[in-house]
């Protein structure tokens, strides 16, 4: 039955393009997809048809050929009828008076929610166009966790854009030729959608570099020559060595594509001739054993570079490619490239995460490629939960550059992780409790500090421990951004947990100041003032109160009935034990320690920061008193506070090293040390160190003093 012309004689306006673009997407479907599915797929034609009548695109052509022209490439990868129906329908909502629930009500909740989650997000108002383009990209990458067909409709709809972009204003088209290279091909390489991705790269290179893409074209065009004949010779000799040894299987000479071209260049700084001389072959054959045996027949006909191999195959790439790649010394010493695998391999290379699709079966992680993408796009769901969107956007992208490295578990698991990975990765990517409670790590059987970068076949072992913490100076130096989101939900957590703790210790003793407690003020009256100050529950007031938003004073007077008029001035008291974690801070002006005379303010959004009496600032904050809170020191802290000295010296060599090694040996540890002055005579000199209290911080100082070589020992003031 031809659906084609019979559908076009009954559409106004069917064009002898509109029939042959859509005999070619039914013809495609015939292959895989029933006569019942095809009528569905036709109904999704006439509604999007009718629904885009009178509309064309900036070609000229009717608006309908460009969703056509997306169903075509998902039928090509074999799509599901769901897909090929969303993708016909997939802009309908946005340009059309058309809504989701009428497509639902027509084609089914499942085709509904593909539109919707491939429906762009233009009506949505941003403060910035960087937001807007971070956003739309938050939004389509949520909607790819609920079901990852989004996403190929996407990637189809981005790449028929590209190739109809001529019709863009130059702007524009540099616009979304450098969005296309910075998302969308990243995208379907880590997919493993290889001819989405060379196509999208092609054409984001022809638009985004227009003079460098005709100078490379036409260079590449008049060595084309020659080349077909070196690869026609050398595809010849490669069979003829596969006849010899019944090796059935097909060589495909490689063409160089401009964009990758244009990398090498850029990233090696290598003339033209230097990259297009590389030959590139593709040997495909039916097992993964003939692959090896391969592998022997090729390095003896020609020699093998050395470092050039590398084995995907036993070690598949992130996106579930697999491959044998060698590079050989071939004819007068022309590299060859050459790429070894089997049919399936092949066919996973190109299509990826759609290979054999099946979207319908029982165990959707029963193929590589898919489970692999699948686990990429599942932890997108804990990224997403810290930060703007341009700041997921930025973890998002680390990730879709995938320059990894392989190490070993030691029960000898093999986990991929990019390129510069810390052992505090390598802790969360095994899991997330067992980076948080990650107190040390040993790397082939030493220990290593928990910053050291990781490498190739390392094999690493996590120790943890029952109570251990994230330690937030984690964030600086891990690199995956699943690490880095865990580590900051878990500091927001714990900083809301402590906030609460602190602002209930807080309000307890202004209330007792007033002669009440919280148990007196009682649950009604509480109750009362929660709804009174806008807020859910007691702890919400109590995070307020830790933080900083807050006063206690003020909070608890409010709350047994006293009218600011009426109030005596208080002023609350806190017992510090230096283990309030990160609603406590010490002020970096003054650096307080144990034995000080001290004071705590009340700063917004960051707790109680503790300043000794002595402080500079403090004329500053005396304008604010009711921020003010009396601390006092707990008896037999054992904690190391910082504390500052400055020691002017004479000027000579090895004095550093000599006040360096008095101050360790006085049980401290050196945080920071920096010459603030350097005269012909004398050095002055700035240590931050670790120490327990004043008594321990005037032994260290009267050691120093004592030194030959130094002038004069102080504290900051």
């Amino acid at each position: 039955m031809d659906y084609a012309a019979t559908l076009l004689a009954k559409l106004p306006g069917g064009s002898t393009r509109r029939a042959r673009d859509l005999r070619q997407l039914i013809e495609s479907l015939e292959t895989y997809v029933s006569a019942e599915h095809i009528e569905g797929i036709i109904k999704a034609y006439e509604f999007g048809a009718l629904a885009h009548a009178g509309q064309t695109r900036l070609s000229g052509e009717p608006y309908i050929s460009h969703p056509v022209a997306v169903a075509q490439s998902l039928a090509d990868m074999h799509l599901d009828p769901q897909t090929i129906s969303a993708a016909i329908l997939h802009d309908v909502v946005e340009d059309t008076d058309i809504s989701i629930a009428e497509i639902e009500e027509e084609f089914g909740a499942e085709v509904a929610a593909l539109v919707d989650g491939v429906s762009k997000l233009d009506q949505m108002q941003f403060t910035s166009r960087a937001e807007a383009h971070a956003e739309s990209f938050r939004k389509m990458m949520l909607a790819m966790i609920e079901d990852i067909r989004v996403i190929l409709v996407k990637l189809a709809d981005r790449l028929h854009n590209m190739s109809t972009l001529d019709a863009m204003p130059r702007e524009k088209q540099a616009r979304i030729a450098r969005e296309t290279l910075d998302i969308y091909a990243p995208i379907a390489n880590r997919l493993g959608i290889n001819h989405m991705k060379v196509a999208l790269e092609d054409l984001g290179f022809r638009y985004l570099y227009p003079y460098r893409y005709a100078v490379l074209g036409r260079a590449l065009k008049r060595s084309k020559g020659s080349q077909r004949q070196i690869v026609k010779k050398i595809s010849e000799h490669i069979l003829h060595a596969m006849t010899a040894e019944n090796i059935d299987g097909e060589v495909r000479g490689r063409e160089k594509r401009l964009y990758s071209i244009y990398k090498k260049m850029a990233e090696k700084k290598r003339p033209l001739n230097d990259v297009v001389d590389v030959y590139g072959f593709r040997i495909i054959v039916d097992d993964v054993n003939t692959c090896y045996r391969l592998l022997g027949i090729v390095h003896g006909l020609y020699k093998p570079m050395p470092g050039r191999f590398k084995d995907y195959i036993a070690i598949p790439r992130i996106n579930g490619y697999q491959s044998l790649h060698t590079t050989l010394f071939g004819p007068k010493g022309l590299p060859l490239e050459v790429q070894i695998r089997t049919r399936e391999m092949d066919s996973v290379a190109e299509s990826g995460v759609a290979a054999h699709w099946r979207y319908k079966a029982i165990d959707k992680s029963s193929a590589t490629p898919q489970r692999r993408a699948r686990d990429w796009l599942s932890r997108l769901e804990e990224i997403q939960q810290t930060g703007t969107s341009e700041e997921f956007l930025e973890s998002v992208k680390v990730d879709l550059f995938p320059d990894k490295i392989y190490v070993f578990t030691p029960k000898g698991d093999i986990l991929p992780l990019p390129k510069g990975a810390t052992v505090v990765d390598f802790a969360y990517a095994v899991h997330t409790d067992v980076g948080n409670r990650c107190v040390a790590a040993k790397v082939d059987r030493t220990l290593v500090p928990l910053r050291t970068t990781l490498h190739n076949s390392q094999t690493v072992e996590i120790v943890t421990a029952r109570g251990a913490k994230p330690n937030p100076n984690w964030v600086t130096f891990v690199t995956t951004a699943k690490a880095r989101s865990a580590i900051q939900k878990y500091m927001k957590n714990m900083r809301s947990s402590e906030s609460v703790d602190l602002g209930k210790r807080l309000l307890d003793r202004s209330l007792k100041d007033l002669g009440s407690s919280l148990r007196k003020v009682g649950k009604v009256r509480l109750r009362e003032a929660l709804d009174e100050l806008g807020l859910k529950d007691p702890s919400s007031l109590f995070e307020q109160l830790g933080l900083g938003e807050r006063l206690a004073p003020l909070t608890a007077r409010f709350l047994v009935g006293i009218r600011e008029d009426d109030a005596e001035p208080t002023s609350a008291s806190l017992v510090i034990a230096g283990t309030e974690g990160m609603v406590v801070s010490y002020g970096k002006c003054c650096h307080p320690i144990p034995g000080d005379n001290v004071m705590g303010y009340l700063s917004s959004g960051r707790g109680v920061v503790i300043h000794r009496n002595t402080c500079g600032n403090l004329t500053n904050f005396r304008k604010q008193p009711e921020k003010w809170l009396s601390v006092s020191w707990e008896e037999g802290l054992d904690q190391d506070f910082s504390s500052e000295i400055h020691v002017e010296s004479v000027n000579k060599t090895g004095v550093l090293a000599e006040v360096a090694a008095v101050i360790a040996d006085s049980q401290s540890n050196i945080e920071e040390v920096a010459v603030v002055n350097r005269h012909q005579d004398t050095t002055s000199m700035t240590f931050l160190l670790q120490v327990k209290n004043r008594v321990h911080l005037a032994r260290i100082i009267r050691n120093v003093r004592k030194m030959a070589n130094v002038h004069r020992v102080s504290r900051d003031s």
